[in-house]
This record gives structure tokens, sequence and C-alpha cells, in this order.
């Protein structure tokens, strides 16, 4: 039995991380091994997406940030964009009801802009329509890359710095979270990898200052709610002293 299926029932308990962030890899080397089509392996991810946000909830994670879709992503062959353009749209409508009736708040990071018209009016309509839920608070990076991020945080300061509503001096680590796209959420506690890879892939850079780290070989698709107790067991037995010593 696992320590959560013992210990950690209540939400409330401080060995449960507040905020869990996932990049979710091994999609293609999923399908590949199945001798299957990378869109296959798309396809399969989806549904670890609606398992691992179920468990989650569950457990009693407040706050749970996927890495769905980055800026370099775009690179990737027109057919697999394509592709996984059509599992998002899928995604938001098959799930967008369910999601809402268990009390989970969407919210979308990153570059919208570059979407086609429809999805953006899909992910608005998500966020619109579950703004005030507070079961679960999902937060799904698409289009988003975590340079361009401060980027954009630095030119919202600095142009309220040319107009002279704030001076050189205003600026500060405060400021600049009120500026990210992640502005009011706390910082992820645990930041989990699938796949065995042991980076971080420009996601949520100033925000993982003082998060613990848990990389797992399980391919994403495979990703089940024991990986991700399992990977909160790791988290419960480490000590955070966030630069001090206790």
């Amino acid at each position: 039995m696992t320590v959560l299926a013992s210990n950690l029932k209540s939400a409330g308990s401080d060995l449960v991380p507040r905020h869990v962030a996932i990049i979710m890899d091994g999609n293609g080397r999923w399908a590949r091994a199945r001798g299957k089509p990378r869109t296959a392996g798309h396809r399969a991810g989806v549904d670890a997406v609606r398992r691992t946000v179920q468990a989650a909830a569950e457990i009693g994670i407040e706050y749970l940030t996927l890495y769905g879709f980055s800026t370099e992503n775009w690179k990737r062959p027109e057919g697999e964009v394509s592709d996984l353009m059509g599992l998002l749209r899928l995604f938001i409508k098959r799930e967008l009801a369910a999601l809402d009736k268990n009390g989970v708040q969407i919210k979308i990071i990153g570059d919208r802009d570059r979407f086609a018209p429809d999805i953006r009016e899909l992910l608005n309509n998500a966020e619109k329509r579950t703004a005030t839920n507070s079961s679960l608070k999902l937060t799904i990076a698409l289009s988003y890359g975590a340079r361009s991020e401060l980027v954009d945080a630095v030119r919202q300061i600095a142009r309220r710095i040319a107009s002279g509503e704030l001076s050189v001096t205003d600026v500060s680590e405060d400021l600049i979270e009120q500026n990210l796209a992640t502005a009011g959420m706390p910082d992820p506690d645990l930041l989990i990898r699938t796949s065995g890879e042991q980076r971080i892939s420009n996601f949520l850079l100033w925000q993982s200052a003082y998060t613990e780290f848990v990389f797992d070989d399980v391919l994403w698709p495979d990703f089940e709610r024991q990986h991700l107790e399992r990977a909160i067991e790791n988290f419960a037995g480490r000590e955070r002293r966030f630069g001090a010593v206790l």
C-alpha cells in the first residue's frame, strides 16, 4: 500500500504538494514501440491527461499545471501539428462539461494568438465557463515557453517605466512575478517529467527556482495514478530548505 493510500487521504496533509507541474513526454516513443504513428501516441496521451486530472483532484492537489504544447513544438512537421490541434479541439469539446461539473478551473498560459480563431474561442470559453470553480485549478501551457514569458514580463514592466508609472527602483521579484502568466499562483512544489529525460525544456523557469524534481522513466501515455502517487511519496520524503539551513 502506498503512503498516499494509507496516510494522505486528507487534502490538507502537509505531505501533499499544493502545486504539481508535469512535463508530459514520451507520446512519440510510446507509439513507435508499438509500431503505430505518432498521432496514436498523442491520442493515448489525452487519456493519460484525463486520468491524471482525476487523480490529482482525488489526492487533494490544489494546482496542476500540464505542459501541453511548447513554442518549439510549432517546428514539428505540419501534419503532426495539425493532428495535435485537432486533438486539442476534441479534448476541450469532449471534456469541458465533465471538468466543469467536477469543479475544475481551467487556465491557459502561452501565446494563444498563434492558434486558429476557433481554438482561441474554445480556450476562452473554457476559462470563462470554469472561472468560479475551485476543486482543482488546472493550468495548461499551450504555445508556451518560459523564456518568452520572461521577455513579455520585462516588456510590460519596461513600458510602465517608460510611461513614468514605475521607476527602476520599483523592479523587484514580486513585480516580475506579478507580470508572469502564472501571476497569483503558487510556485510548483513538485515537477514531474515522464519518459526518462532529465531536463525542464523551457518550462516554468522562474517559478521552479525551489521546485522538487522527479524524473520518471514511464512514457506519458502509460502514466497512471500509481506513478503520481509514487512521485508524491518521493516528494514527501525530502527536506525542503529553500536555501536555508534547518
